[in-house]
């Protein structure tokens, strides 16, 4: 059986649309690729966006905080001229590669560092919101860690 142009030219364009349809299919079905928002209510976190911006410039002008990693874990300390017991706030850890990982903890402290025990972080990147409150005034830093 010979085949002619026009036979070649229809069977290529039915081969590729089926290769185009097949990867359309595969990425919509396949749980590995989410095409989730990165953070549920994100609209409402886009809203409070200008506070964030304020809390920021209020860190970066006066109190800023020390974050590193240790043997033990991750250490926050806070500035050592403030009260640890005054300071109100949320300290925020996001895993963009598992949002399973993520997690929240407020701010009670005794002394003037918190540290998250090393059991707590699983290695690879993790990105650290720390928000909060001391005397009336909020302040707000990120950072990037790989671990």
């Amino acid at each position: 059986m010979k085949i002619n142009w026009g036979t070649s030219i229809v069977l290529a364009f039915t081969v590729f649309i089926a290769f185009i349809l097949f990867f359309v299919i595969r990425m919509s079905v396949d749980h590995r690729a989410d095409h989730d928002l990165v953070t549920e209510e994100y609209y409402r976190h886009e809203l409070a966006y200008q506070h964030e911006i304020d809390a920021e410039k209020n860190a970066k002008n006066g109190k800023q905080l020390s974050i590193e990693k240790t043997e033990e874990g991750l250490l926050i300390a806070f500035p050592k001229e403030i009260h640890p017991q005054e300071i109100k706030g949320r300290v925020s850890l996001y895993r963009p590669s598992d949002k399973h990982l993520d997690f929240d903890l407020d701010l009670r402290l005794s002394n003037n560092y918190l540290l998250i025990p090393d059991n707590r972080l699983l290695g690879g990147r993790w990105d650290i919101k720390v928000f909060w409150s001391y005397e009336g005034q909020d302040y707000l830093q990120k950072e990037n860690l790989v671990y």
